[in-house]
């Protein structure tokens, strides 16, 4: 589906860029030289197809880089939330590592006496709880 939805763009976007090279194929002087117009300095004479098509790059590069320069603060919380989640994911495995680790040792451990042959919490023979 996305293959043809890249073609159903990309073909007539195509075929109007054809279009437009064939329609605009009559030379252009393209001057940097601000001071003398008629014999410039820096410039060049290109097709003016060349020219648009060369300044729409440009323009695209130009938004891209702005755009990409404005949501530095989305990438710089994004690394930070995800150097939180690194951080979190790390103490939790190591407190399921403690937990684990203690339980072991209370399930080996032998119980405590408290009072002449009764662990804590257990009741004598007549049904006192110690």
């Amino acid at each position: 589906m996305r293959k043809f939805l890249t073609a159903l763009v990309v073909i007539p976007l195509a075929i109007l860029l054809v279009v437009f090279a064939v329609a605009n194929r009559h030379l252009v002087t393209v001057s940097f030289d601000p001071f003398n117009s008629s014999d410039p300095s820096i410039g060049a004479t290109l097709p003016l197809f060349v020219v648009l098509i060369v300044v729409a790059i440009l323009g695209v590069f130009a938004g891209g880089i702005a755009t990409w320069i404005r949501q530095r603060h989305w990438r710089r919380a994004a690394r930070q939330h995800e150097a939180d989640a690194r951080r979190a994911k790390s103490e939790l495995a190591d407190l399921r590592a403690e937990v684990a680790t203690t339980r072991n040792a209370a399930q080996r451990a032998p119980l405590a006496l408290s009072g002449p042959g009764y662990a804590a919490g257990e009741r004598d023979k007549a049904g006192a709880t110690l």
